[in-house]
């Protein structure tokens, strides 16, 4: 993919996200875009950089910590996000590497993650995500466990930014988007993580403040 190509794609996806967030009436700068990077290597990731992308979210450490150190390199500003699930004995890595986790779903990682801050006394935001759909094969906490998993995140002082949800594949996700809204309110929490490729202006109509863009960016992987 071309320079030209990428910052074609980003400014679709932005103008999207704009015509979306106006018919909202919500200000200007009120939606991040992550330009979902994970399983594309350097050559696909170095052309959107160019564009001027500058916020991109991986779903394992593992292979973050492989690409992205070289790609950080003389291009500041980049802000790395991870929305895979993270195992808790991987928390020290993802502390020092990623500016935000939206996969907090359990007391034992919110033990670690804690731990793992103090440790590095790096806070990097935290979005605790929920199982909007009750899917057995999904990671995220019950809606019922929320408040309880939300206290346990505050009491151990973690920066809870928000919450974060991926609706059921073959369901209108408007509904799954509209309740993860309405829990973040009656929480007092104003991050919303939610819409992919298929579905992100939906989301930010219904108050994503951060949509998770990857095949819309990048086209269909291999």
């Amino acid at each position: 993919m071309s320079t030209d190509h990428a910052a074609r794609r980003l400014a679709s996806i932005q103008e999207s996200i704009d015509k979306a967030r106006k018919t909202a009436g919500r200000p200007e700068g009120s939606v991040t875009l992550i330009a979902i990077s994970k399983t594309h290597d350097a050559a696909a990731i170095e052309p959107l950089i160019h564009a001027g992308q500058r916020v991109f979210g991986e779903n394992r450490v593992q292979e973050a910590q492989a690409k992205w150190p070289a790609l950080c390199e003389g291009t500041p500003g980049i802000a790395l996000h991870l929305v895979g699930q993270l195992q808790s004995n991987k928390a020290d890595d993802a502390v020092a590497l990623f500016d935000a986790i939206h996969s907090v779903d359990r007391s034992s990682l919110i033990t670690a993650l804690a731990r793992a801050m103090d440790k590095a006394d790096r806070r990097p935001d935290c979005f605790l995500q929920v199982n909007i759909g009750d899917e057995a094969q999904k990671g995220g906490c019950a809606i019922g466990d929320l408040p309880a998993l939300l206290q346990e995140a505050r009491t151990a002082d973690l920066p809870v930014a928000g919450l974060m949800c991926v609706p059921p594949l073959d369901l209108e996700p408007a509904p799954y988007f509209a309740l993860l809204a309405k829990m973040a309110r009656d929480h007092g929490l104003s991050g919303l993580s939610m819409g992919m490729s298929s579905d992100f202006p939906t989301a930010v109509t219904l108050g994503a403040t951060h949509v998770r863009v990857g095949t819309a960016l990048f086209g269909e992987r291999a």
